[in-house]
């Protein structure tokens, strides 16, 4: 999810990124490498993929598989770089396709099927594609507007808890959010505006939103670590806006990051602004290793790599069961009532969407 998911702020703060292993095998059937062929997997995904070194090396060790991984930038641009690459793909697997993209990528015919082994253990509403398994989920978070605390607290303002209240006077020129057309979160909170308001509505919405002075950046990097007042990066720029579009799971991030780690965190969620975002991993059509990228995709949905990645991506897992620690459901737990859209029907209208959004909002 930038996944979207918060996972930028996690990368942005300190955690150490995945080793380009490379080595030189076709499994033996049993998910292992054989002595011949490619031993190297290699995964293509957005900057903010990361995992536990030891949750790695067990996949290694276990599969007999280096992992090799390239990060594309933002989702949306990682997307489109794969499509255009298609025919030559740069890896094995992709991660980091989500629902808003994700018709793009099944019509572009970016994956192959592949039905991963664990995959009855997966939520069955996070199986988007479940007829012909070109992707497998393999996380979901959600995309919400984010508060400074600190900055309400001195002005004597209660923050905003729906997309209404941010159309109001009282928060004017509050709001920063990112790019519909070139940031997942932009994106996802476009479609969140869309599924609110409906067809007949969201424009409507948006030129208030923009009367009322909300701020349009490329990206989440830039909108959180240096437009936001209540990340860590903002404060220290001393940042003007404490209303930002990012994550349900940022909070947590902010406190187990945090030097000196605070006892709660200092930012909080708007619940009535939020949107589901799920990702997915898929083996690329013409990947050099299929073997080893569907020994990839098992990892993914299996319980080690699943109880790994909240507090690494800041994502919940999809896997039935599987844990999430305590300061994760504590300062970031999941929507309760998030606004969602079949992904048929952002398919349709999405790209029609965007250009409007443009329109309206940056000329």
């Amino acid at each position: 999810m930038q996944n979207k998911t918060f996972v930028a702020v996690a990368v942005g703060l300190g955690l150490v990124a995945l080793p380009a292993l490379s080595a030189c095998g076709s499994t033996d059937g049993k998910g292992t490498a054989s002595s011949t062929g490619s031993k190297t997997v290699t995964l293509v995904s957005h900057d903010s993929w990361a995992v536990s070194k030891s949750v790695l090396a067990g996949f290694e060790k276990q599969s007999g598989y280096k992992v090799k991984v390239l990060k594309d930038g933002d989702a949306g641009q990682a997307v489109n770089k794969a499509i255009l690459t298609k025919d030559h793909p740069q890896g094995d697997v992709f991660f980091g396709v989500d629902n808003t993209l994700l018709s793009r990528a099944l019509d572009n015919g970016l994956f192959q099927s592949y039905e991963a082994a664990g995959l009855a253990q997966v939520g069955s509403q996070y199986q988007l594609d479940a007829k012909k398994h070109r992707v497998t989920p393999v996380d979901f978070g959600d995309i919400c507007v984010n508060y400074d605390k600190a900055y309400f607290t001195a002005h004597k303002l209660a923050p905003p808890a729906s997309f209404d209240d941010l159309v109001k006077p009282a928060y004017k020129d509050l709001l920063v959010t990112e790019n519909a057309s070139t940031s997942s979160p932009g994106l996802g909170f476009l479609l969140g505006t869309a599924a609110k308001y409906g067809d007949g509505g969201w424009e409507g919405y948006w030129k208030k939103l923009r009367a009322n002075g909300v701020k349009v950046v490329d990206g989440w990097e830039q909108a959180y670590n240096e437009e936001f007042s209540g990340s860590a990066g903002g404060r220290k720029a001393k940042a003007d806006r404490p209303l930002v579009v990012s994550y349900a799971s940022s909070p947590p991030a902010e406190v187990i990051y945090g030097d000196p780690k605070p006892s709660t965190a200092p930012t909080g969620v708007a619940s009535g602004t939020c949107f589901r975002q799920i990702e997915f991993a898929g083996l690329l059509s013409n990947a050099s290793n299929s073997a080893g990228g569907k020994a990839l995709i098992d990892f993914l949905i299996g319980r080690k790599f699943q109880e790994d990645m909240p507090l690494n991506m800041f994502v919940y897992p999809v896997v039935k069961g599987a844990a999430v620690p305590a300061e994760f459901t504590r300062f970031g737990p999941a929507a309760k009532e998030p606004e969602t859209m079949d992904p048929a029907k952002i398919a349709d209208r999405r790209d029609q969407w965007v250009r409007s959004w443009t329109s309206l909002v940056l000329k």
